[in-house]
């Protein structure tokens, strides 16, 4: 007799009324709190029929939950970035290098916030996408975004208290001494170009801590972490210290071996608004990067 192919669905009944959430983890014992986030998130839930991604959605006696333990595939995915995490509440991308995060006089079709809007739409005709804070356009890396104007608030309300903001930098040359913290006030001109001063009344305070991870005779790559969030903090720190980011001619820098910016937003951690539960994120070093070293 031949072996019989795996089962590709678990179905499961509602007998009482509960919250998928709790029905889960009711019914799937060997599965862990996380696990069960994942397939949610990774829309391999199904509610009589229609994949569900909400913890809380209610649920009804006589209704059939579905697992389906091959992941679902987008089929249609977005181009110029990558939906790292999604929730009720907020968005998670991860940001391509040239892509705007919102649109600008030259440009309103192509952006972040555009492209996300449209997503929000086919799931939801009432659905909307609110700016929690940007990314330059030619850097690369995780971004949030806000579906109400509440999160929205609350997020950018905690946004200085965010417990973690590391970025990825490829210096021009190698850094010496290869970590420590630079502090200086930040101010913009009228030509949107920011200066750094060490005159508290000239701008806004701004920390960050730098460390080298690699480097060559010819760059480093810089693991950067913010303990503030002014515009442009980064590429004028590394400014300061002599070593811009390649690619940045904005800030001092006279070569561009990656042919765009060399800075990538690696990791973020943040308390969700509603849950209060700690969210960690973090992207692959991006391969042009890795491929100096």
């Amino acid at each position: 007799m031949k072996a019989q192919p795996p089962r590709k669905e678990q179905f499961f009944e509602v007998t009482a009324p509960s919250e998928l959430m709790a029905f889960l983890i009711a019914n799937m014992p060997n599965k862990s709190r996380m696990n069960i986030k994942t397939l949610l998130r990774d829309k391999q839930v199904y509610v009589d029929g229609k994949a569900i991604s909400q913890y809380n959605h209610p649920l009804v006696p006589a209704q059939i939950v579905e697992i389906k333990t091959l992941k679902f595939r987008q089929e249609s995915p977005i181009k110029g970035l990558t939906i790292v995490y999604e929730d009720p509440y907020l968005v998670v991308i991860n940001k391509e290098a040239g892509m705007l995060s919102i649109a600008t006089e030259k440009e309103k079709e192509q952006t972040a916030y555009s492209l996300l809007s449209g997503h929000v739409k086919n799931a939801n005709p009432h659905g909307r996408i609110f700016v929690v804070h940007r990314l330059d356009r030619d850097t690369s890396g995780l971004m949030i975004y806000a579906k109400s104007e509440k999160i929205q608030a609350q997020l950018q309300e905690a946004w200085q208290e965010t417990k973690e903001r590391v970025y990825l930098a490829v210096t021009q040359g190698a850094i010496h001494p290869p970590s420590g913290t630079v502090e200086s006030y930040l101010f913009e001109s009228k030509a949107f170009i920011v200066y750094s001063s060490q005159n508290p009344s000239k701008g806004h305070k701004a920390i960050t801590h730098y460390q080298t991870l690699k480097a060559n005779q010819r760059y480093a790559l810089v693991q950067v972490t913010l303990a503030t969030g002014r515009k442009n903090q980064v590429r004028v720190h590394l400014q300061d210290l002599g070593h811009p980011v390649v690619g940045d001619a904005k800030y001092g820098a006279t070569e561009n071996p990656l042919k765009r910016l060399g800075l990538h937003a690696w990791k973020l951690a943040f308390k969700h608004p509603i849950t209060q539960e700690m969210m960690h994120f973090e992207t692959p070093i991006p391969r042009k990067f890795a491929a100096l070293f």
